[in-house]
């Protein structure tokens, strides 16, 4: 009886082991291969990001602070590339956080919006 609660205990504790490394997010790069904290700041700086903090987790450097808009960010980035791995804003209107867009878009050219001017409503 012993042995099946031990054999258990042990398929359980490797099946959580399991789970744990699974995360998609995590950056697995030596140590020898990150680059240091300044240049992680200069990436920030130069995205227009204002850095609170840098700190590493999961594996990650992760930036908390603002972007050029004023908004909270979090953003977790690969140590040796510095490309961002996991992007979030804190949106003012207390829904909770969003993932940002993955790029900038246009507004449709049907003459609703203009640059520099309010929406018209038709």
């Amino acid at each position: 009886m012993q042995n099946y609660i031990g054999i258990s205990a042990l398929l359980i504790g490797l099946g959580m082991a399991g789970m744990a490394l699974a995360d998609d997010d995590d950056c697995r790069v030596p140590m020898a291969n990150w680059q240091p904290r300044e240049a992680v700041q200069k990436m920030a700086e130069a995205q227009g990001w204002t850095v609170r903090r840098i700190k590493t987790d999961d594996g990650c450097y992760e930036i908390i602070g603002r972007d050029a808009s004023g908004r909270e960010i979090e953003a977790k980035v690969d140590p040796a590339t510095l490309a961002i791995v996991e992007f979030e804003y804190d949106d003012d209107d207390d829904r909770g956080r969003k993932a940002a867009p993955s790029s900038s878009t246009t507004p449709p050219a049907n003459g609703l919006f203009t640059p520099g001017t309010k929406p018209v409503v038709k």
